[in-house]
């Protein structure tokens, strides 16, 4: 009953969302990847919003149910079907009387199983696509046959792409760099370790007073070099989300010195390689919105890098979603740990996998911890905490690793403000 309500609500609404874009006609921005997409969002709204009046997803709508909440900028219902109701007679209100409706819209748009995109594409015409990342094992591959089937599945929306429309995508990746080839549309470049026409150089982890404190790097466009800094927040992942947003507001006649200002004044979402203030005069790298294998790969770099660090503490969940490369990607990420950090604390069955591949990789065993869920690897890490220890936690939105950032952090009163799935509806699951 549940899913067949679902699907009556997903067709109401998409219906009344197609009504609404055929009546206003918004420029639209669509992000897909298998990483980044929410971050890159984000950072294109926060270039673009002084310019033009402009809507994004909210958080992580980027499903069939999703884009056409964000298209009528209406809440998610959850569970309650009055609210749903609600949403259904707003949504129509709203397509025959949008009044000041944005010039542009930036939407999130992923995929779960096959057809997702195909869905999603059939009434999402895009002006520009940022496409992100196309790593081997991309997440959601639990309910692809190949990885090589998520990469089609989300090439579907490159190739929704307007005749005059622009393709933004990640110039390191070969991947992606393929489908760029393969359009006929204007492309634009990004990238990190090659040059393209946006290419960001001579990042690093900015400290004061001896605590890291963000991330900064150039990036260079033409004869233009302009130097960009994140607050609170690592990760060499900054350096492509912001260099995205830099093309794409190109497209709109935003200067990279206009980006840059900006971007001067945006802090990362919650969860993303936040830095927060740990009890006892600890450091947390709060990374704890999802995890991928790519991203706890570059976590755990960052988290190598990170100086002045008495002890590297690693807190790391099950990574869902990666079917027949499950074990062998945590298996993997515990082999990395043995090089970033002192201690490894694991959340979950599958993260067990890490643990072992950590001692089997010389990790002494008093090193490692292994915790079924994110309360009892909160009480293991509250009791080893130690003055000066750098905490990087990361895993799968199950897991739920926020619980162990809230239960560590110096004002925990700050949790709702500062970290992920922090409604109602969230802490009561």
């Amino acid at each position: 009953m549940k899913s067949l309500f679902k699907k009556i609500v997903v067709a109401i609404l998409t219906f009344e969302a197609k009504m609404l874009l055929k009546r206003t006609k918004p420029n639209i921005i669509a992000i897909t990847g298998s990483v980044g997409k929410t971050s890159v969002k984000d950072a294109i709204y926060a270039v673009m919003k002084d310019t033009v009046h402009t809507r994004k997803s909210e958080k992580s709508f980027n499903s069939d149910i999703g884009v056409p909440l964000s298209v009528l900028g209406l809440p998610n219902a959850w569970s309650n079907p009055f609210k749903w109701m609600k949403n259904i007679v707003d949504g129509m209100l709203i397509a025959l009387h949008p009044g000041k409706y944005p010039k542009l819209l930036v939407l999130e748009m992923g995929v779960d199983r096959p057809g997702d995109m195909a869905q999603l594409t059939e009434w999402i015409k895009p002006d520009v696509v940022v496409l992100t990342r196309l790593p081997d094992v991309p997440v959601h591959v639990e309910f692809f046959k190949t990885p090589e089937a998520v990469i089609a599945e989300k090439k579907q929306l490159v190739e929704a792409l307007k005749p005059d429309g622009v393709l933004v995508y990640n110039h390191d990746d070969e991947k992606v760099v393929a489908v760029a080839d393969e359009i006929k549309q204007q492309s634009i470049g990004y990238s990190r370790t090659s040059l393209s026409p946006y290419t960001a150089s001579a990042d690093k982890i900015v400290y004061e007073n001896g605590r890291a404190v963000g991330f900064e790097f150039m990036l260079t466009h033409m004869e233009t070099a302009q130097l960009f800094r994140v607050n609170g927040s690592l990760g060499a992942q900054h350096a492509y989300n912001y260099a995205a947003a830099v093309a794409v507001g190109s497209v709109f006649n935003v200067s990279i010195e206009d980006a840059r200002d900006a971007l001067a004044h945006y802090v990362p979402p919650q969860g993303r390689m936040r830095l927060l203030q740990g009890k006892k005069e600890t450091l947390i790298v709060d990374d704890t919105y999802n995890a991928s294998p790519v991203a706890m790969e570059k976590a755990l770099s960052t988290l190598k890098d990170m100086k002045g660090a008495k002890r590297r503490i690693a807190v790391l969940g099950d990574m869902m979603e990666l079917g027949q490369f499950s074990v062998r990607e945590h298996e993997r990420m515990g082999e990395l740990v043995v090089l970033a950090a002192d201690i490894l604390i694991t959340i979950g069955v599958r993260a067990q996998g890490m643990a072992l591949a950590a001692e089997e990789e010389g990790m002494p065993e008093e090193h490692i911890i292994r915790t079924k869920n994110a309360q009892e690897a909160a009480d293991r890490l509250e009791a080893i905490l130690e003055q000066g220890d750098i905490v990087l936690v990361k895993g799968s939105q199950s897991i739920r690793a926020e619980r162990v950032v809230e239960r560590i952090m110096e004002f925990p009163e700050q949790a709702k403000d500062l970290l992920v799935r922090q409604s109602e509806m969230w802490k009561r699951r």
